[in-house]
């Protein structure tokens, strides 16, 4: 298997487009016979002096990799927030060699010759295939532990999750999206906020913003649906029990289907709920999180309707943190390009804070892009978080 299959109705992420230079280890085949493949996101640390960076200073790195960084002596948890993680800083990113002043190229017919991004400073000199080239490399049983355990003081630099790629619409939530990415940046950066909290993840996907967020939180809900996808959470956050230990955080990995009212108690169904969690998910969940969830009028919709549903039964106030990509779309209908999913999430957003009846308010705010990038992935513009406060009204 030499390259990844495409058909009319593949999907594909950024994240796994967009690789360059880098192994795709395809390690099984699921339930579904779809190839599963491991990818390691490096933590951006070290110990030389800390920066800042925004949704335009993005690119820190090219996305998942290999190997994680040698060399740099960390062997404690996960950096904290910027405001106490003194020495924590981003590694370099791209190059930024000034080009002004310098002509438009031409080829030899006097056509622009347009010059490629450069590459991340941090590679310079990668060896692999070339960054418009998606190259996964089948494991052999013999070859399992070719991203196996590493030693401790390089465990702690990746995060190292199970994923597919070029899935049908219905299965995008078993990829890796940036919206996940730039959540668990947020997640990093606001350390406090989440630190000791009950969290409840909406279509979790891989679990990778759930993984990030057990690093601090008591305790996190990691839900979606489907057996298979859930059964990939789990093994993700087996994956990565190195990284919650440290903090003592637990997560659970839930079903919780948005298409209906309640939650599923039957013992008998793979990842229902027990009476336990569903009291504790009520009496102590203060922070609800969903990330790249937008991309269907009808789940979108789904979603606020489960979102203001859980917020009338949970006991305590609670904060919603939404992560959400502005995609443009060329489309027939209007014969111009424009944002349907994202006007549509819009909206409801809107819609939420315009209510009026009822015991809760919703109050909804914008998260400014300017916290740092933690996660080497390709951080753009059209990222945003939106946060959505859930109080009682006076």
């Amino acid at each position: 298997m030499d390259e990844v299959m495409f058909k009319s109705d593949t999907v594909l992420s950024d994240v796994h487009l967009y690789t360059p230079n880098q192994r795709h280890l395809m390690v099984r085949l699921n339930s579904m016979g779809q190839p599963v493949f491991l990818s390691q996101f490096k933590f951006l640390w070290n110990h030389d002096s800390e920066t800042d960076s925004g949704a335009e200073g993005g690119d820190h790195g090219d996305g998942p990799t290999e190997e994680p960084p040698a060399g740099t002596g960390s062997t404690g948890s996960l950096p904290r927030s910027g405001h106490s993680s003194a020495g924590f800083s981003l590694q370099a990113g791209a190059d930024t060699t000034s080009q002004e002043g310098e002509g438009a190229r031409l080829d030899k017919d006097g056509d622009l010759d347009v010059v490629r991004r450069p590459r991340a400073a941090s590679d310079p000199d990668p060896a692999g295939p070339p960054r418009d080239k998606v190259h996964p490399m089948i494991l052999t049983q013999e070859e399992d532990d070719v991203l196996g355990d590493k030693a401790p003081e390089s465990s702690t630099h990746v995060i190292r999750i199970e994923h597919t790629m070029a899935t049908p619409l219905e299965d995008v939530g078993k990829q890796v999206w940036r919206g996940a990415l730039f959540l668990a940046d947020y997640i990093l950066f606001q350390w406090d906020l989440f630190q000791g909290r009950t969290v409840l993840e909406l279509g979790a996907g891989t679990g990778l913003a759930s993984i990030v967020a057990a690093t601090v939180a008591r305790t996190v809900y990691c839900t979606d649906v489907g057996t298979d996808l859930l059964a990939m959470c789990q093994r993700n956050v087996a994956l990565n029990s190195h990284l919650t230990a440290s903090g003592g955080g637990v997560v659970k990995v839930k079903e919780l289907d948005w298409l209906k009212d309640g939650l599923c108690t039957d013992p008998e169904v793979p990842f229902s709920w027990s009476e336990e969690d569903l009291s504790d998910l009520y009496n102590h969940a203060t922070i609800l999180l969903a990330a790249e969830v937008f991309y269907d009028d009808d789940l979108t919709d789904a979603l606020f309707r489960t979102l203001a549903r859980l917020a009338h039964r949970l006991k305590n106030a609670c904060t919603a943190i939404l992560s959400v990509e502005k995609r443009l779309n060329f489309t027939l209908s209007h014969l111009d390009v424009t944002c349907e999913a994202y006007d549509h999430f819009r909206s409801c957003l809107h819609q939420l804070e315009q209510l009026r009846d009822g015991p809760l308010r919703f109050a909804v705010e914008p998260v400014a892009a300017s916290f740092p990038q933690r996660l080497a992935y390709e951080r753009i513009r059209q990222l945003e978080l939106w946060k959505v406060f859930v109080e009682p009204v006076p």
